[in-house]
């Protein structure tokens, strides 16, 4: 799929932390719709980036780490390819992760920014993770992070604590309402005929 002609250069970025018996083998397979995409046959043969100075798609088996800083050129059916690769991902991961996505308008760039057109630059975060909980973990973290540095320019960073507790309620209430979502439709467990457990994994741990 990768052209010259393509309407964007795809940046992938971020760094996902691996369970400890994961496999080139098995991370190959994960990443297969991000490698496969670039035309290539194999991770070893797409993990390059189209830019030379970016390491590209790297996996430190000492470390258990996946560090992506990849560019491809393509469309917006690279966003299936995503979904794909962050399904497959899942199920590998040790522990939440962010990876951020930008799309760059090519066309755009190569016209000089005529006037009457707009760019079409895009951004994405997407989130991968062991469980939901995990993944909203990530979330909340980002989230406290832009609020407090957006705030910490009008107050003292002691002052937030409030702040900080009513996103962790926002993100308990979400929590709480994925783990009623799983629950309904699920048979009765047990001769009293209710269910015991929780189907959203652990609650994600709160950090005031």
């Amino acid at each position: 799929m990768s052209s010259y002609n393509a309407p964007f250069e795809i940046h992938v970025h971020g760094q996902v932390q691996l369970r400890a018996d994961t496999s080139f083998d098995q991370l190959q397979e994960a990443l297969k719709p991000l490698w496969k995409y670039a035309g290539a046959r194999s991770l070893a043969d797409g993990a390059a980036s189209a830019y030379e100075e970016e390491p590209g798609i790297k996996f430190d088996a000492q470390e258990h780490l996946l560090q992506i800083c990849w560019t491809v050129r393509g469309d917006d059916d690279f966003r299936q390819s995503l979904d794909e690769m962050c399904m497959s991902l899942n199920e590998l991961c040790e522990t939440g992760a962010a990876l951020e996505v930008t799309f760059y308008d090519a066309e755009f760039e190569d016209e000089d920014g005529q006037e009457g057109t707009e760019s079409r630059d895009d951004f994405v975060m997407l989130f991968v993770g062991p469980t939901p909980a995990a993944i909203m973990q990530v979330q909340r973290d980002l989230l406290v992070q832009d609020v407090v540095n957006m705030m910490e320019r009008h107050f003292d960073g002691a002052e937030l604590g409030g702040v900080v507790a009513e996103i962790d309620k926002l993100f308990t209430q979400r929590f709480d309402a994925l783990v009623n979502s799983l629950e309904i439709g699920k048979p009765p467990r047990g001769p009293g005929g209710s269910s015991s457990g929780h189907g959203g994994g652990r609650r994600p741990r709160h950090l005031h």
